[in-house]
């Protein structure tokens, strides 16, 4: 079985994460726990990535984190929940649109 290169999908990290923020605020592993299964295992995201995204999209003002002490279901553990902000909004529509250019190019060039 052909696996995804890191070096492939790097790019493309903090679009996936958007995108799962866009739906509603989350924590890291019920993140990384979304892409495996919307990619039917073909992706895990690693912890370290997922953690690096973090701070650098939150430096980049797309998301904001705060602490809940509990969870949105009303469980009771304090975490660390991410949301996309108005600027992740932006980045997650230029970046859509950079995929589909670049999925455009890429395709001239695989055969079938």
């Amino acid at each position: 079985m052909v696996e995804i290169s890191s070096d492939v999908i790097r790019g493309y990290n903090d679009t996936m994460i958007l995108s799962i923020l866009l739906q509603e605020p989350s924590y890291g592993y019920e993140i990384s726990k979304q892409i495996k299964t919307i990619t039917d295992g073909k992706y895990v995201i690693k912890e370290t990535t997922l953690y690096s995204a973090f701070t650098r999209m939150e430096k980049n003002g797309y998301i904001e984190s705060f602490v809940a002490s509990q969870d949105l279901e009303g469980n009771g553990k304090k975490r660390t929940y991410y949301r996309i902000t108005d600027a992740g909004r932006d980045f997650y529509k230029d970046k859509c649109e950079e995929w589909e250019l670049t999925k455009d190019v890429v395709e001239k060039f695989i055969s079938k």
